[in-house]
């Protein structure tokens, strides 16, 4: 990712229905910048396809505290997808954190939407932290009522080999 991608990316993610605010996107470049961040952008013809980022300390205190990078805010735009650009960002996250930490993670969404995305994690190898499902980062006790959302996620990690 360049300064100059930011509205590139702003309105492209706009117009394919992932919409995401400007200052988000800028504020990703500045960590990238600062190092707290690595986003890594596709592009195909000159025209923005998806990005995905490798966050040097995840929000998810367990990998934060073990030092786990996590790949976070994965998308590709629709009409790009099934054609490689996705795994060719996993395959180089993976290759920048494995160098720089030895271990990656992730998390993935549980309801029906994410389906695709917890086949094509555990296909690469990702498997669960072994601490539950969270939610808002904090992990789901048995017994408690949590609303199904973006914020329901099950963490996983992948060591290299």
């Amino acid at each position: 990712m360049e300064a100059g991608d930011v509205p590139d990316i702003h309105e492209s993610l706009d117009r394919n229905g992932i919409p995401k605010p400007m200052a988000y996107i800028a504020r990703c470049w500045e960590e990238n910048k600062t190092g707290k961040r690595v986003t890594l952008a596709a592009f195909v013809n000159g025209g923005f396809a998806g990005w995905l980022h490798l966050l040097a300390k995840s929000y998810y205190p367990d990998f934060a505290e073990k030092g786990i990078p996590e790949i976070n805010n994965f998308d590709v735009i629709p009409p790009m997808r099934r054609r490689g650009i996705g795994s060719a960002l996993m395959d180089a996250a993976e290759k920048i954190a494995f160098e720089t930490y030895g271990i990656v993670g992730i998390g993935v969404g549980l309801y029906a939407s994410y389906g695709s995305a917890q086949r094509i994690y555990a296909r690469r190898g990702y498997i669960p932290d072994g601490r539950g499902i969270t939610y808002n980062n904090e992990v789901v006790e048995p017994g408690s009522t949590v609303r199904v959302d973006d914020e329901l996620v099950l963490y996983m990690t992948k060591n290299p080999g």
